[in-house]
């Protein structure tokens, strides 16, 4: 694909899915998550030439004025949108595939201090909210879902809505049908079982006290 039509094609992203994009100009002016990775197609040309030092500068430079940290190295598909973009991190071994829609704050981290893939690869069409952090060399399909402030360490498979700290699955969307499968979710439910112990205790508790009320009132039952 040729720059202009990529670069066409991240702003046709932008305008798709930030409301508040009203036109062109409004997202090559004031959008760093677009100036970001414009940035980045230049810094990665250059890394996979094997230039020395300037696809780093350019990424650092890129960082100051965006506050968005992508490394060179990371492999970035077409019409990729960052919103907002502040603290956005995309470390070197990150794939990404094409229509990702990034949130702030995510993180695409690595967990490996040896020189291999280490981060995580991104399918198509995957939306990714504020403050997840997706670490290691892990899987994510096309079309999943990251809740906002997850933190993922596991595969995910295509179409399916990752929430929570650690992330876990908790629905898939089958598109051959239209419907959603809910998964089981053993955390919610024994957080709701505990409610219902702390509830049933309460209540005890409280007949106890009524109880010993009535005895010191010299009341009869």
């Amino acid at each position: 694909m040729s720059l202009s039509r990529g670069v066409r094609g991240d702003i046709r992203a932008a305008l798709e899915h930030d409301p508040a994009a009203r036109n062109v100009l409004q997202v090559v002016v004031f959008y760093p998550g677009f100036h970001a990775r414009l940035f980045h197609r230049l810094a990665h040309a250059l890394w996979k030439r094997r230039v020395p030092f300037f696809p780093r500068f350019i990424a650092h430079v890129t960082r100051f004025f965006t506050a968005i940290e992508i490394h060179p190295g990371a492999q970035i598909g077409e019409r990729f949108f960052i919103d907002h973009g502040v603290g956005v991190v995309i470390g070197e071994t990150t794939k990404i595939g094409d229509d990702v829609v990034i949130y702030q704050g995510v993180t695409l981290g690595g967990v490996s201090m040896h020189k291999e893939k280490r981060h995580p690869t991104i399918g198509n069409g995957v939306v990714i909210g504020a403050g997840a952090k997706l670490v290691g060399a892990i899987e994510i399909g096309a079309n999943t879902k990251i809740g906002a402030g997850s933190v993922v360490t596991i595969d995910a498979p295509p179409n399916a809505t990752v929430v929570g700290v650690p992330g876990r699955i908790v629905a898939i969307h089958r598109s051959d049908t239209g419907t959603v499968e809910r998964l089981p979710d053993p955390v919610g439910e024994r957080l709701k079982k505990l409610e219902e112990d702390v509830a049933r205790l309460e209540n005890s508790l409280n007949k106890l006290k009524q109880k010993e009320r009535r005895k010191g009132t010299g009341e009869t039952c």
